[in-house]
């Protein structure tokens, strides 16, 4: 079974059984709402147990959760540092135009039909997200996930095509 992260434990809040959760999924509301069933994975992405929400609730920058029959801070504590993931068949069909982030890391991006890197990795910083593009030879390219840059995202044929906007790219000749 294929799973997909959805976010990492980075700490425990309080001493009730929540978590903080750094999420990497745009559907946190979904992913993380009681009942919901996610696998947890060690350091050394081995499965260690599937667990389910008891509760969800948004601090700051992170999600804060509780799994189901573990309410102390005792019981949680080893889990610090554990990814989380969703099971292949949760995840849920996308409208037109939507993409999950397994999805889009990894594919090819193309600025005037010349590749210009591969995306590594998404970033949500605010008001919208940010792909990281590695490039060869050069910094990182980092792109706004805007209509007026990210012009074409092909999954079938595995490719994003841009346009740079003058800025954007500060390692150019």
């Amino acid at each position: 079974m294929n799973y997909y992260k959805v976010g990492t434990i980075v700490n425990t809040q309080g001493l009730q059984g929540e978590m903080r959760v750094l999420s990497v999924t745009d559907f946190a509301e979904e992913r993380f709402k009681k009942g919901s069933q996610l696998a947890l994975f060690d350091d050394k992405d081995q499965l260690v147990q599937v667990v389910t929400i008891a509760s969800h609730r948004k601090h700051k920058n992170f999600d804060i959760i509780k799994f189901k029959d573990m309410y102390h801070i005792n019981a949680i504590e080893k889990f610090k540092g554990c990814t989380l993931k969703v099971a292949e068949e949760n995840l849920a069909d996308l409208a037109e135009g939507e993409f999950y982030y397994h999805q889009i890391i990894g594919l090819p991006v193309y600025e005037n039909n010349q590749q210009i890197g591969l995306i590594k990795e998404i970033l949500q910083p605010g008001a919208n997200d940010v792909w990281v593009v590695k490039r060869k030879s050069k910094r990182d390219l980092l792109l706004p996930y805007i209509p007026s840059v990210v012009k074409k995202v092909d999954l079938a044929n595995q490719r994003v095509e841009v346009e740079l906007l003058e800025g954007l790219d500060d390692d150019e000749d």
